[in-house]
């Protein structure tokens, strides 16, 4: 079945082997997560100077660290004597420099070459221009943003502009405070399924009823299959016996002091391409990072944040993180379980689209855009 014999209230999806094939895999890293901002870490993971971690972008691995002067810096995490990965921990700290393993060239915190064997018998090797390569980096919403284009674009064009396309404005967003909010509970979960499955998959309610039990208990709406994502600025609101956003409905925590009154008792969700989403409810904030790995297989690493005070208090998070991590294990599920039909010759076309996903239609127009495919 082609696009064009398909009826009016039906559109196609991507093609089976969008999701399958590691060539248009490296693509997307080339294309798309190595040329957009990047979602890499919370800021407060890289609590004081020397603190690091380390992150896979693409197809490079990116080395963040806090310097002397508590800025945030990031590098390739490639030494540039002999190409040797410099780190590889996933997280650590470091005292005042990075040394490499192999020939032991040393960078300090902010990039420059301090230390080699023989150096001081090498006087013309410059000390910065041999020093780390560094990659573009911001601070937004207490998260390291890193970018790995020679010359990155906008920010505000790349990343907050989606904000003001989803909720109307960014100041709705501002609300909520999210920089200064502390990480209550992490949880990683390794999910073998293509990123835009995923994606695909958080754009969308038109499966809420049918897997999301707990989820449709407390957003009554979505039962109807319409995400809270298919209207600029709208937050489903809950339901009229649930006090809080809980597995079980019952009362949350303290209510952040910014969200307004026409913002309570409602839940807004945000996607920000390549991959961020970002949950949002009267007291607590869920934000998800998703760090694909291969064609079949993404890493999402997910904060539950909440006012420092709930954090620090010791207070029972339970409840509102047993409800999204419910939904996150049941969503990573269905779209585990749609992976493998990706390789089936009935699915060499795509599949189709109903009016309530007709929005994930733009998200793979957006997708064959980045890769300069002309579906046509």
């Amino acid at each position: 079945m082609t696009s064009t014999s398909l009826p009016d209230s039906l559109i196609a999806t991507l093609p089976g082997s969008s999701y399958t094939d590691p060539a248009i895999f490296t693509q997307e890293q080339e294309h798309i997560f190595e040329t957009m901002w990047f979602c890499a870490v919370r800021s407060s993971d890289l609590a004081k100077p020397g603190a690091f971690r380390t992150v896979e972008v693409g197809r490079e691995s990116i080395l963040i660290t806090r310097a002397r002067d508590n800025s945030i810096r990031a590098y390739f995490n490639v030494c540039r004597h002999r190409g040797a990965k410099l780190c590889t921990e996933e997280a650590g700290e470091v005292k005042r420099a990075f040394q490499c393993p192999y020939h032991a060239w040393t960078y300090d915190l902010n990039g420059k070459l301090v230390a080699a064997p023989n150096l001081t018998k090498m006087p013309d090797v410059g000390r910065t221009e041999f020093g780390l390569v560094s990659v573009a980096v911001r601070e937004w919403l207490g998260y390291v943003w890193v970018n790995l284009a020679e010359n990155p674009p906008s920010f505000d064009e790349d990343v907050i502009s989606e904000v003001v396309t989803r909720l109307g404005d960014v100041e709705s967003l501002e609300h909520y405070d999210i920089d200064h909010l502390s990480v209550g509970r992490r949880i990683v979960y390794d999910v073998k399924a293509n990123w835009k499955l995923i994606i695909e998959n958080f754009m969308e309610c038109y499966h809420c009823a049918t897997i999301h039990p707990e989820l449709t208990e407390v957003l009554p709406e979505f039962a109807d299959g319409y995400a809270a994502q298919y209207y600029v600025g709208h937050g489903a609101e809950f339901g009229e016996e649930v006090q809080g956003f809980t597995v079980d409905g019952s009362e949350g925590l303290d209510r952040i002091p910014g969200v307004s009154e026409d913002q309570d008792r409602r839940y807004y969700a945000i996607t920000i391409k390549p991959q961020v989403f970002i949950n949002l409810v009267p007291d607590h904030v869920i934000f998800h990072r998703m760090y694909p790995v291969a064609v079949d297989r993404t890493i999402v690493e997910c904060d539950w944040l909440y006012l420092p005070h709930v954090v620090d208090s010791g207070k029972d998070v339970s409840r509102s993180v047993e409800l999204f991590d419910r939904v996150n294990r049941q969503d990573f599920e269905a779209c585990e379980r749609t992976q493998p039909g990706m390789s089936s010759r009935m699915y060499a076309k795509g599949g189709v689209l109903v009016p309530s996903e007709h929005h994930i239609g733009a998200f793979h127009d957006w997708v064959n855009e980045r890769l300069g495919i002309n579906p046509g």
